[in-house]
């Protein structure tokens, strides 16, 4: 019988070490690592400048940074590696995750939104796709998940914990239905929370056990010293899905696509030879 889900692909441990990390570290937020960093964006913003001067749409910084982070994790690709049901997959697609609010204020609704990455997009393509599904969320006003949602939250509360116990069964064995797993955050490869819209530094922000997310990234505030950009990003990830160096390694790539952003033209798939 096959140990697959139908979101991953069963990685059998290398060694008696991993096979027994998940039972050690039995939870999710037991695992965490949160390590805050600073990115040259100078060559990305002048990048984006020339790119909007010519577009049918207006790609934001925020679209542009997810892409980078996108083509990362393509480039290492045990960032899209999860932990659940006490055993490792390779997740089966790439995918993030990040909130809309129908305005900057206190009682602003919040919409999340979750795209499943087309790997032969550029980050042109994946910024307009974000803009779009922003535009058509806020219009509607809700999504699928928001639906479902509504329908548990009419249950008295003995029926909700039976009810989300259930579901916490079924997401363990990978079972969890389409309709509450597609539109939710905690299933998507990365949790972006664009913190600099509100002017705001990046933060630490937990994992959930709930789900299969392994990453969440925070992004500040871009800030300008004559004519040098720098952003404060702040990454929480399940240190079961690889080892430090390989995580220090990612954000030294993510540097690297920063600083030849010509690359982001390519599709967000494609191999970086960066180490040559």
């Amino acid at each position: 019988m096959s140990k697959d889900r139908k979101d991953g692909y069963y990685i059998k441990p290398s060694d008696s070490m991993h096979a027994i990390m998940p039972y050690l570290m039995d939870k999710r937020i037991e695992a965490e690592v949160s390590k805050t960093e600073v990115i040259d964006v100078t060559k990305l913003m002048k990048w984006i400048d020339k790119k909007n001067a010519d577009l049918d749409f207006r790609f934001t910084f925020f679209q542009c940074f997810a892409a980078l982070f996108v083509k990362t994790i393509y480039n290492r690709p045990y960032l899209n590696r999860f932990v659940q049901g006490h055993r490792m997959y390779d997740r089966k697609h790439v995918s993030i995750a990040f909130v809309a609010k129908d305005k900057f204020e206190d009682n602003a609704e919040e919409k999340m939104i979750v795209l499943k990455i087309n790997p032969k997009d550029n980050a042109l393509k994946l910024g307009k796709r974000m803009a779009v599904d922003i535009f058509k969320t806020r219009k509607s006003g809700t999504n699928d998940l928001d639906k479902s949602l509504k329908i548990l939250t009419k249950f008295p509360r003995f029926l909700m914990r039976i009810i989300i116990g259930f579901i916490r069964w079924l997401d363990y064995h990978g079972w969890v239905p389409k309709g509450l797993s597609e539109n939710d955050s905690n299933y998507a490869t990365l949790l972006l929370s664009n913190l600099g819209s509100i002017k705001c530094g990046s933060c630490y922000h937990h994992l959930n056990n709930y789900g299969t997310n392994s990453i969440v990234l925070t992004i500040g505030t871009l800030k300008q010293e004559k004519s040098k950009y720098t952003v404060d990003i702040t990454t929480t990830l399940d240190e079961r899905i690889a080892d430090g160096f390989y995580f220090a390694k990612s954000i030294k790539l993510a540097q690297y696509i920063a600083d030849n952003p010509e690359l982001l033209e390519e599709e967000l798939s494609k191999k970086i030879d960066y180490e040559s």
